[in-house]
């Protein structure tokens, strides 16, 4: 920018604003603004005609007093008078007032807009910027109209200077988040994909927000830029920090610049090109080395810029969830930080290390870190720390470490702060009935829960567990027994009373044998709470009493004074009295074998969907698709789905409330999506208006990618573009599965007519069920559906259902069709054997037809662990020491169909010299050898 002169200093601007600073009152303060007011108002008045220079100060008096917080209704015109001046600091000061003190609404935007068309077009790269950054600061819509169109002429136009170019992208991306639809997409798009090449530093900086910003509504028109994007952030990362003396930060190349090239790969899926991705993995390891570096500096600065770029590292990492080495290596770099001095660090660590539970490569890596993740839960004085080590303990929770997990939860619950206890309370509830596998573990722990924290206990939560007592004959006794333990204390949580009198109205026949829980004594423990309770608990209770009067004739005098006395009879309360009238009349004059039938047992309660879950994330606020985090490995949990029941009545057919299976897993068999579309020519009239496409979309590219990597894990991300996410999580067992998809909506804007449909070959339908149920057609900007789809498998099979997605999106019809990951080898189930059962069996199979063997190249790099996570991810049990080379790997399971069982050998052995795999399978079936084989070759 131009010096600034001498002559510039503005005099008489310095002393009427070391007058306003030297006023000693309110009072005084506002009467020398009014006197200085009065004499510009006449100075602006006058007759005589004012020079530039007196126009620019009392214009900067105007401006001041208006900061200052005072009304200014006068000075607009000579503002604008001041944008056709040549001199730069005259220019400046009218642009300034203008940015701050003219609304969109105001009489003299036309005067404005013509300035800085002229200034626009002056080629003064100076007045070129002040005009730039005049349309981003005020960025109204009548300027989005007027200049939308020429400022992506400036930006890429071969003479603009570099200046002018910073400013244009920035004002550009300015308007365009005001009103993206002004900002019109053409020619420049493919132009402005290059400035990621040109030379200064500041240019690149502001294309890559400006791109970043466009590529989220107009993928395709931009997809070039992440070769472009890999090439500058390559070039960065390897740079030493002399190489980029301006624009190096404490010892730190361009940390902003990294920074946002990472973000902007993040828009877009793995780069299909191998030399791209190969650099772009090249780049991620350097900044994952280059974080095991001793600092260069001591100061904060250094270390902030370095761990900017590090957790934008990992983030990208995380985001492609297909590098197994840079997950696990990113895993251990933020397990350094859990203990890290610096607050934000640790905070940081822990939230990034919740998304990497997520992933079947760095699960167990995360699990390394339980220990210190609990002892943060303990020792951390900020709380917003603490819950993110409860949201990781969460994550990583899975069968092998749920009972530590879930005792060190309800440890810290005692203490818990206010403000998370209820989300606690969700998340021990969810993992202590998915991962129990002694259902007493889990009654013993909801009602531990309910003891520490009944204030924090939601409906949902015991709701559930009477639905699992009721749904387990195994657990009943021991439930009823327990909870009758537990109302003995002489403060009850009014929740425990609840469970307490739902179990024993059902199930205290169960414990009535024993002299110190006789059926009397039930009742006097139940009815000692009943005062000090709410009117739906008493409710409850009393359903409970005329249970009691079924199950146990001795007490039925009793309980019909109970229910006689005036405070039940007379009770205020309509519901109580009615229950208590009616209770009283059944058990006075229905038969024994009526009052059977109408009090009978509670029925099991049908499995539906969710409704705990989703408690917990609307609490935790609207997700992507990444809130597949909630899946775990376990390939099966036990479900115990129903609806919450309702208090115990008299009539034997409930209506069951409308909450459900913890897991979401207990949906009940579907309707079919709908049929395929039809093969041949039996209609020739189409509606040609019609969003059904004809034809079923190609597979999108590089489906058949994540379609590989699915088979040796159950949940992730499937498909992604710059609209539509796809995630998956499965369950199966046996020749039973359950797939949930989400369909995550990318964008601000709906999703009409959104139809998934799953299609099935000639050959793939007979051998393979797959039923669900359609989906809302309307999906909201940014907000995320479920479909459950129930999977059997009848016989062996090779191909995979198709699933195609039809949609229409801001008028555009879209046609996405991928590949659903349910394989052969998804019905495995493992088994264990010993060495001379598997060299036997193995014996057994040794007919050509039952042995297919694979000798190929190594893909990926050679690491054990890594091997036997796939292996075990596959389906089949890792048999340790059975092979005679103890680098070989051998497994063994059975794949179950619905017409058969085949059981499958199989034997990997590596050679590390060669980087050679040599894979031999053996199996019952030569068509479930091939196929197997196949899988699995392509996983190493």
């Amino acid at each position: 920018m131009p010096a600034v002169s001498k002559g510039d200093g503005m005099r008489g601007l310095a002393v009427f604003i070391s007058d306003i600073r030297n006023c000693k009152s309110k009072e005084a303060e506002i009467k020398r603004i009014n006197k200085e007011l009065a004499n510009i108002r006449s100075k602006f008045k006058g007759d005589k005609a004012l020079d530039g220079y007196s126009k620019k100060k009392y214009v900067c008096k105007l401006l001041f007093i208006f900061l200052l917080g005072h009304d200014i209704d006068f000075g607009h015109m000579e503002a604008v008078n001041l944008l056709s001046s040549n001199k730069y600091t005259e220019k400046q000061i009218g642009y300034l007032f203008i940015s701050v003190l003219v609304n969109s609404n105001s009489e003299l935007i036309r005067l404005i807009n013509n300035a800085i068309k002229n200034d626009l077009a002056s080629r003064n790269p100076t007045f070129m910027c002040l005009a730039l950054h005049c349309i981003a600061n005020v960025g109204s819509r009548e300027m989005g109209e007027a200049f939308a169109a020429d400022i992506p002429r400036i930006l890429v136009a071969g003479d603009s200077m570099d200046s002018v170019k910073q400013s244009a992208a920035l004002c550009l991306l300015r308007l365009y988040k005001a009103s993206p639809d002004l900002v019109p997409m053409g020619e420049w798009t493919a132009r402005v994909v290059h400035l990621l090449n040109d030379q200064h530093m500041g240019v690149v900086t502001a294309a890559v927000s400006l791109i970043t910003c466009l590529c989220k509504k107009n993928p395709d028109d931009f997809k070039t830029c992440v070769s472009l994007a890999v090439s500058r952030l390559s070039r960065i990362v390897s740079s030493a920090s002399t190489d980029l003396q301006d624009y190096t930060y404490y010892f730190v190349p361009a940390p902003w610049l990294s920074v946002k090239l990472l973000r902007l790969l993040q828009c877009y899926p793995p780069p299909e090109d191998a030399a791209v991705k190969g650099r772009l993995v090249e780049c991620l390891e350097t900044v994952l080395n280059k974080a095991q570096e001793p600092p260069k500096s001591k100061k904060v600065q250094h270390s902030n810029a370095k761990n900017a770029i590090l957790f934008e590292t990992i983030s990208l990492i995380i985001h492609y969830d297909s590098e197994p080495n840079l997950l696990v290596r990113a895993c251990n770099q933020l397990g350094q930080f859990l203990q890290h001095r610096e607050t934000n660090l640790r905070y940081l660590a822990l939230e990034s290390m919740c998304t990497l539970a997520s992933s079947e490569f760095s699960h167990e890596a995360v699990k390394t870190h339980i220990e210190t993740v609990i002892n943060a839960l303990k020792t951390e004085r900020d709380v917003s720390v603490r819950q993110r080590a409860v949201d990781l303990l969460y994550a990583m929770c899975d069968r092998s470490n749920a009972p530590q997990i879930v005792a060190e939860m309800l440890s810290y619950l005692e203490t818990a702060d206010y403000s998370i206890r209820e989300e606690i309370v969700l998340k021990v509830a969810i993992l202590a009935e998915k991962y129990a596998v002694d259902y007493t573990w889990y009654v013993d722990t909801i009602l531990n829960l309910i003891r520490i924290a009944g204030d924090y206990v939601s409906e949902e939560v015991w709701y559930r567990v009477i639905q699992i007592v009721i749904n387990r004959d195994d657990v009943q006794g021991y439930a009823a027994k327990t909870v009758f333990e537990a109302l003995q204390a002489p403060a009850c949580h009014e929740n425990l009373v609840k469970v307490g009198g739902y179990i024993l109205g059902e199930f205290g026949n169960l414990i009535a044998g024993d002299p110190r829980s006789s059926p009397l004594i039930q009742f006097h423990l139940l009815h000692s709470k009943f005062h000090l309770c709410s009117v739906p608990t008493r409710a409850l209770l009393l359903s409970t009493y005329i249970k009691f009067v079924n199950l146990f004739p001795e007490v039925k005098p009793t309980i019909q004074d109970v229910l006689r006395s005036d405070s039940q009879l007379r009770n205020a309360d309509v519901e109580l009295q009615q229950r208590a009238v009616e209770y009283l009349r059944l058990s006075t004059v229905a038969s024994t074998d009526i009052l059977a039938t109408v009090l009978e047992e509670m029925p099991p309660f049908p499995e539906r969907e969710s409704s705990i879950l989703a408690k917990l994330k609307k609490k935790k606020g609207p997700g992507t698709v990444t809130d597949l985090e909630d899946t775990k490995r376990d390939r099966s949990v036990d479900v115990n789905g129903g609806p919450e029941p309702a208090p115990a009545s008299t009539s034997a057919v409930s209506t069951p409330s409308p909450s459900a299976d913890l897991l979401g897993l207990g949906a009940a068999p579907t309707a079919p999506a709908g049929p395929p579309p039809s093969s041949g020519g039996s209609g020739l009239l189409v509606d040609v208006f019609s969003d059904s496409a004809s034809v079923v979309a190609p597979l999108a590219p590089g489906s058949e990618d994540n379609f590989a990597r699915f088979v040796c894990k159950n949940n992730g991300v499937l498909f992604e573009n710059q609209l539509l996410q796809i995630g998956l999580k499965s369950e199966f067992r046996q020749n039973l599965g359950r797939m949930f998809i989400f369909y995550g909506n990318k964008t601000s804007t709906q999703f009409l007519n959104f139809t998934p449909t799953l299609i099935c070959s000639d050959d793939l339908q007979p051998n393979l069920n797959l039923q669900t149920k359609p989906v809302d057609p309307t999906v909201e900007g940014g907000a995320q559906v479920q479909q459950v789809v129930n999977i059997e498998c009848v016989s062996d099979f090779t191909e995979a259902p198709v699933l195609n997605i039809q949609f229409r999106y801001g008028g555009t019809f879209q046609n996405v069709s991928v590949q659903l990951p349910i394989t052969l080898n998804k019905f495995f189930q493992p088994t264990e054997m010993a060495s001379q059962d598997f060299f036997q069996r193995w014996k057994q199979l040794s007919n050509p037809q039952q042995e297919v063997q694979n000798i190929f190249k190594a893909k990926h790099p050679m690491d054990t662990e890594v091997t036997k996570a796939k292996i075990i991810g596959f389906g089949s049990a890792l048999l340790e020491e059975v092979d005679p080379n103890p680098a070989n790997f051998v497994g063994a399971g059975i794949i179950h169909t619905k017409t058969t069982q085949i059981g499958c050998l199989l034997r990997l052995e590596p050679n590390l010299q060669a980087q050679m795999y040599r894979l031999t399978l053996r199996t019952s079936k030569e068509a479930v050898s091939q196929r197997l084989c196949e899988l699995l070759s392509a996983q190493f």
